[in-house]
This record gives C-alpha cells, sequence and structure tokens, in this order.
C-alpha cells in the first residue's frame, strides 16, 4: 500500500497537478510519525503509512503557509475526511484547489488505546479523489459511539462536577488542543483576545473551565471525533468526551453527525421547522 501511495503522490508533483502532497513522514524506523510536506518528486520516499499515523492532516489546510505553497494533495482517513467536509461547509477550503487521496484504515495505535478507532464507521474515506487500499473493517454493529458519555451520566452532578474539576486542575494552557484541531482555525482565538480580556489567560481553575468548556461549545456539532485534541493533551486530560457529549446532543435533538454528508447542511446556522422546541422557557 506505501508504494502506491508514494507513487500516486509522485505522478501529481510530476504532471503538475499538485505543487505539495501533505503527507506523515519519520525520521527514522523507532522515531514518532510527523506530517511532512513534500514539493519535490523524489522525496515522496519519505512518506510512510503504519499504525502511527494518527495526525489529523487537514489542519493544515487552512495555514497561510501552506497556501502559499500553492494547491496541495493531502492524505486522509476516513475520519480525518469528515473535517474536511466541514471545512468545506465553512467556506474555509475550496473543495477545487485540493486533491484528496483517501487511505484505507483499520485504526490506528494499539486496539487498547485508540477507544476512537473501536466505534469507527468511516474505515474507508468518502467524498476523496482517490482511494488506496482496502479493508473489510466494518462499522461496529451494535456498538454505541457515546457510551463513555452514557457511563459518565450516570454519575451525581456532584461527581461529574468533582471529576471536570479533576481534569482541569491538571490544565497548563498549552494550547495544544487548539494547535492541533482542524476546526480551530479563527485567525486571533477568544482566548487571546485582550481588550477586553474575556477569558483569563493564566493556568487558574477558573480560567481553565472557561477555556475548555467555551472551546468545547464552539466545537458543537463539528467535531468529527477524530480525537487529536486528546492524544496531543500533555496533561492527559479526556477531551474526547466533552467534545461527544455535545456531538451526542447535535445527533439526539437534530439528527445530524459532522462531516458524515457534503449534502446536509451544518447544524449551526441551520433551521428546520421540525425542529424541537422543548429547551424552550
Amino acid at each position: 500500500m506505501i508504494e502506491e501511495i508514494r507513487q500516486t503522490c509522485r505522478t501529481l508533483l510530476e504532471a503538475g497537478t499538485v505543487n505539495v502532497v501533505i503527507a506523515y513522514g519519520q525520521s527514522n524506523p523507532d522515531g514518532p510519525v510527523h506530517p511532512i510536506f513534500v514539493t519535490k518528486p523524489d522525496d515522496v520516499e519519505k512518506i510512510v503509512w503504519n499504525k502511527q499515523c494518527f495526525a489529523n492532516l487537514t489542519t493544515y489546510l487552512t495555514r497561510k503557509e501552506v497556501k502559499s505553497l500553492g494547491k496541495a494533495a493531502i492524505l486522509v482517513k476516513g475520519c480525518d475526511a469528515r473535517s474536511l467536509v466541514v471545512l468545506v461547509q465553512e467556506s474555509q477550503v475550496e473543495r477545487s484547489d485540493v486533491h484528496v487521496i483517501g487511505l484505507a484504515c483499520e485504526g490506528v495505535g494499539e486496539p487498547e488505546l485508540a477507544g476512537k478507532c473501536r466505534v469507527c464507521e468511516v474505515h474507508m474515506p468518502v467524498g476523496v479523489d482517490v482511494t488506496i487500499g482496502s479493508t473489510e473493517a466494518a462499522a461496529p454493529e451494535g456498538q454505541n459511539r457515546y457510551a463513555l458519555v452514557d457511563e459518565f451520566m450516570k454519575k451525581s452532578p456532584e461527581e461529574r462536577m468533582a471529576f471536570w474539576k479533576q481534569e482541569f486542575e491538571r490544565c497548563v494552557r498549552c494550547y495544544a488542543c487548539r494547535g492541533v484541531c482542524p476546526l480551530c482555525y479563527c485567525n486571533q482565538c477568544i482566548v487571546d483576545k485582550n481588550r477586553p480580556v474575556v477569558i483569563d489567560t493564566s493556568a487558574t481553575l477558573k480560567g481553565n473551565f472557561a477555556w475548555n468548556i467555551t472551546r468545547a461549545f464552539h466545537l458543537a456539532g463539528r467535531c468529527v471525533s477524530c480525537g487529536e485534541c486528546t492524544r496531543v493533551c500533555p496533561a492527559g486530560i479526556d477531551l474526547r468526551m466533552l467534545n461527544a457529549s455535545l456531538a451526542q446532543s447535535a445527533e439526539k435533538h437534530f439528527n445530524y453527525r459532522a462531516g458524515m454528508d457534503p449534502e446536509t447542511p451544518p447544524v449551526i446556522g441551520t433551521y428546520n421547522a421540525e425542529d424541537k422546541e422543548n429547551f424552550i422557557r
């Protein structure tokens, strides 16, 4: 599969179809996999594809430094392809400006660690220009993708507050979650505004609650559960569960899942006469 990936990228670069390929690289066989930006055909040999290809590369499509390189080709897993759908719907990326190479994926990381992969329903990316590889992995039958949230909600309000207090006390406000998220693309984040200061910028419990909850609400109806925020958090905070709870609400109340269908209008900003109104008091 890796040779087909490399040859596909080589052909695109040699033909001038794209100017850069956003892919996965690895400095040495035992080192970590990291994003690479390939602009020369001969450099496609640096591209890798293995179980350590966690990163959602679509986060780089909105970066001005990457846009300045010209038309891009990008490698996407199924969950990453969902991010691209959202970016296109939100007018952050022109679909015609990107050549999307979908990779058949049976999951990344170790099975016991990659919780998001156990409930994945998009092992074969959709809406791509070409798909490389195949997989027999299928959507898990009867698997509740919100099982963690449901189990957590069995706790009392006091227990849930104690849990998040303990989690957010560890937050060091490094903003790695923001940096890795493909849907955090604001030129100036609300937490960086200082006239006036909207959110306390220091790593206090109050400021940490405000930051993490505000970010979660900004991702409501948009998060595609790629899990990158949880993976990169140096404090080990399970931000995935916070985002999943809002994704569950979007699905429950509006029958909407972000990035699953390019033809379905985003839930945020869309009005439907059939929308429930029982939340209005």
